[in-house]
């Protein structure tokens, strides 16, 4: 009888692959993220899963390439309650790689905005682009020299006298039509009720 010893991997560790893609596609993740994150994982077999985990093949197209996004006024705020939750549990979680920190930050940032009621200006795969802009030493967090909070900011803007949006919104910060029917709405809820 002849057998034959092909290299391969433990069960267990390609299960353990295999829950993280299903946590990265159930939290939205696109394929060059899944690729990226688990490459023990083949592309027809990530796509196979995605397609079992969403009922609907992955998304096609290219992925956010510009940091500037992260930096106009709504997204930066979003960005920089995950940006904050992130390094929170890079500091304080002993054993964790970026996927897992990635996965429970993001989490943890839609949690917050859901429970508020707030829409979700960020997805999974701009949250993972923009830790590879901070590793890269694109983005960083800065202080806000008004709240004393974190914010996202340019790696090489100066760090002096820095305000965050929330301190300090633009003037026209709020003022959009779906903020304008809402607060049509809110008007007419508190007036049917005085009545």
């Amino acid at each position: 009888m002849m057998t034959t010893t092909t290299p391969s991997k433990s069960l267990a560790e390609e299960a353990a692959q295999v829950m993280r893609a299903i946590t990265l596609i159930k939290l939205g993740a696109r394929m060059q993220v899944l690729e990226s994150e688990i490459p023990t994982i083949s592309r027809e077999r990530l796509i196979r899963l995605y397609r079992e985990v969403k009922g609907a093949s992955p998304p096609k197209g290219m992925l956010p390439f510009s940091e500037d996004w992260y930096l106009t006024w709504a997204p930066n705020i979003h960005t920089s309650m995950f940006a904050n939750v992130y390094a929170f549990l890079e500091a304080n979680s002993k054993g964790l790689d970026r996927v897992d920190l990635l996965t429970r930050a993001y989490s943890l940032y839609a949690e917050h905005f859901d429970m508020i009621g707030e829409p979700l200006q960020m997805d999974l795969t701009r949250a993972w682009t923009f830790i590879r802009f901070k590793d890269a030493g694109i983005l960083r967090l800065a202080g806000c020299t008004r709240c004393r909070g974190k914010f996202v900011a340019h790696a090489q803007e100066p760090s002096h006298s820095m305000v965050c949006g929330i301190c300090q919104p633009p003037s026209r910060a709020g003022k959009t039509k779906a903020a304008a029917k809402a607060a049509l709405e809110r008007d007419a809820a508190l007036q049917a009720k005085a009545a």
